[in-house]
């Protein structure tokens, strides 16, 4: 092993495979012995397309352009479903990103080179989540914006599949959401209004459908401080996951009303970012498959309904998504500590696994691949969480008298959660002699809900007290070089990002994607899904100018890069503008490197390895190494020597 610099070392891990493991599974849906789900392909201008499997015969069902992505609430999911008449007559149904209309594709084997036919006639105006199959027709959440004028209006609708004809079925709600069929004429939904965000408060209504329309909708749960998550129909009951006992913890309604299946200091279920998510699968009218999270930790456990018992099934995952029935057990998106994310089948009968699909493995071993460790570290508002990441390669070592730089990461959200999955991006760092530390500040989902509302009036206070508290607990066990210490965060987490270099002088280097820096400029320009998002997160008018770092750039000393989508409609990027042009005016090191095309988050292969090189050189010229890559430039504003 070779001493060397820490930033220096060499590694195999290069941009390359960072591109490449964002090529990754989604909404994982079954019907009957096939398995269907979304893959994004980041070489194909980041477009994804949809999968199936039967057997082992594998086809791709949309041909490009077509690319199955919804933009309702613009985080979209749900974007397609299956209509099953039998294997040879299964129909595929999706949304297309580029005009947001509903097309129809066959599901069946063999079918190669078939194009899909068009089934509604509007434009990227009229937008389609959450597609659901109820037999005779598509339902639907739809989302019409209407130019400059008022906020989208969401309803629920029918489809027409042969027409293509439009039928609303519940309107006068703020946002809807999991239309979901019963088999005796009934019809399970969410709807919620502002200001909540559907992990602060929804309701759970059940109404009689008579194939036309609904009738006496009901409310059956849930409330402006319950939040309600996956309906789903087993048999005559109605499950869904409610956290009003302070956990997402499974629910049944029937006949004899709602109650708790299974109390429980865990959570069943997640934040509802998207549509369509599956944390738990009936396997039988008695039992469910379910996605069980403890203090920010998943398994998987299968759950008597009528016991209230829940026995292991499997802890081997690092997190677990979108569970499916299967005709041997149930399937998965599994994520590992140690090795890229696949879909995997578990047989109920003994407990076994297969791997259904898997990304090609890069050439990269073990020990140059850091595994990540929870913390529990105290913090001002109470114990806080992190992964904690050491510097890891097999062919260098630390000197004796250094200790590595650590970079902090903080999730989006903020109402989001760090998962042990691998992260090449995280890998890229530890792997060249970096220590990073992924922290679940209070506000992370995992934890329960009172872990989650700390951030209620407290956004760019606890989260960055919780970041700081992180550092100084590695900094007192003499793990990282506190003289070394950058921060990055996306979306969310570029706020705080940013709200810690300027409230703090503990980080000497931070990297913003698609951040907030102007919260009142947010609260102007974001989409109607977040627009009353920080009336909760900030708690009075007054924090919008308080907690703004755009407002208190005086405070920002130290370097910052900014990375940004021209086409982002959560962030837009005059928010990353107005911080470039402020810190450049002070004269501070500054970059900005702006992707025509991209959204909220990069998707084109050559942007996401222009990403990754751009933030270490800038790194390595903020902190004084010489990376062992020869990196693309980076142009820096005010740099020493020049940019």
């Amino acid at each position: 092993m070779t001493v060397a610099r820490c930033g220096s070392w060499r590694s195999p891990i290069d941009a390359r495979i960072v591109t490449g493991a964002s090529k990754g599974y989604g909404e994982l849906r079954s019907q009957g012995d096939a398995l269907f789900w979304t893959e994004s392909r980041p070489e194909e201008a980041g477009r994804s397309t949809l999968i199936t499997r039967v057997g082992g015969s594998i086809r791709e069902l949309t041909p490009r352009p077509f690319n199955p992505r919804s933009r309702v609430h613009e985080y979209g999911g749900g974007s397609y479903c299956v209509a099953d008449s039998g294997a040879s007559h299964r129909h595929v149904y999706f949304v297309n990103f580029a005009d947001q209309n509903v097309y129809e594709v066959s599901g069946a084997t063999d079918r190669d080179g078939e194009m899909p036919r068009q089934v509604t006639q509007g434009d990227v105006t009229e937008r389609f989540a959450d597609l659901f199959w109820d037999g005779r027709a598509l339902l639907a959440v739809r989302e019409r914006h209407a130019g400059d004028g008022p906020e989208p209006v969401n309803d629920l609708v029918r489809i027409d599949i042969n027409s293509g004809n439009i039928t609303t079925l519940h309107e006068g709600h703020d946002f809807y959401a999991a239309p979901r069929p019963s088999a005796d004429g009934r019809l399970a939904f969410l709807v919620w209004d502002h200001p909540n965000m559907p992990f602060d408060g929804t309701q759970l209504l059940i109404a009689e459908d008579d194939g036309s329309e609904l009738h006496n909708p009901t409310i059956v749960a849930g409330g402006a401080n319950e939040s309600i998550v996956q309906p789903a129909w087993n048999g005559e009951r109605l499950l869904f996951a409610s956290d009003l006992d302070g956990y997402w913890n499974l629910y049944a309604y029937d006949g004899s009303g709602v109650y708790a299946v299974l109390p429980d200091t865990a959570e069943y279920a997640g934040p509802a970012w998207t549509f369509a998510n599956t944390y738990y699968v009936p396997v039988g009218t008695r039992h469910v498959v379910a996605r069980r999270v403890e203090n920010g930790l998943p398994s998987l456990v299968l759950v008597d309904l009528d016991q209230g018992l829940a026995s292991p099934l499997d802890d081997e995952s690092s997190s677990y998504a979108d569970l499916v029935r299967t005709p041997n057990g149930i399937a998965y998106i599994a994520g590992f500590a140690d090795q890229p994310k696949q879909i995997v089948e578990l047989r109920l009968d003994n407990r076994t696994r297969t791997a259904i699909a898997q990304p090609d493995a890069p050439p990269v071993g073990p020990d140059f691949i850091a595994v990540p460790e929870a913390l529990t570290f105290p913090s001002k508002a109470g114990d806080s969480h992190a992964f904690f990441y050491p510097p890891t390669n097999r062919d260098h070592r630390i000197a004796p008298d250094e200790l590595p730089p650590l970079l902090v990461t903080t999730h989006g959200g903020p109402t989001s959660n760090a998962w042990r999955d691998l992260d090449w991006r995280v890998q890229y760092y530890t792997s060249r002699g970096w220590a990073v530390a992924d922290v679940n500040y209070g506000g992370s989902t995992g934890f329960g809900r009172a872990f989650r509302e700390r951030l209620d009036g407290a956004w760019g206070k606890t989260d960055i007290d919780d970041c700081v508290a992180c550092v100084h607990h590695l900094v007192a066990q003499g793990r990282v070089d506190p003289a070394r210490v950058a921060i990055k965060g996306g979306s969310a987490g570029g706020y705080t990002t940013l709200a810690a270099l300027a409230f703090t002088n503990v980080f000497r280097a931070g990297a913003s994607h698609y951040g907030v820096g102007d919260l009142k400029a947010l609260a102007a320009d974001t989409h109607k899904f977040e627009s009353r998002y920080l009336d909760t997160l900030l708690g009075s008018p007054e924090a919008l100018e308080e907690r703004a770092p755009i407002n208190h750039v005086d405070k920002l000393n130290c370097p910052v890069i900014f990375f940004q989508g021209t086409e982002d409609r959560i962030v837009p990027p005059n928010q990353a503008e107005s911080m470039r042009d402020a810190l450049a005016a002070k004269g501070i090191p500054v970059a900005y490197v702006l992707f025509d095309g991209e959204g909220h988050g990069f998707r084109r292969a050559e942007n996401v390895r222009r990403t990754i090189e751009a933030e270490y050189a800038f790194f390595a010229r903020t902190f004084d190494f010489e990376p062992a890559d020869d990196l693309p430039g980076v142009d820096i504003d005010n740099i020493p020597g020049g940019g």
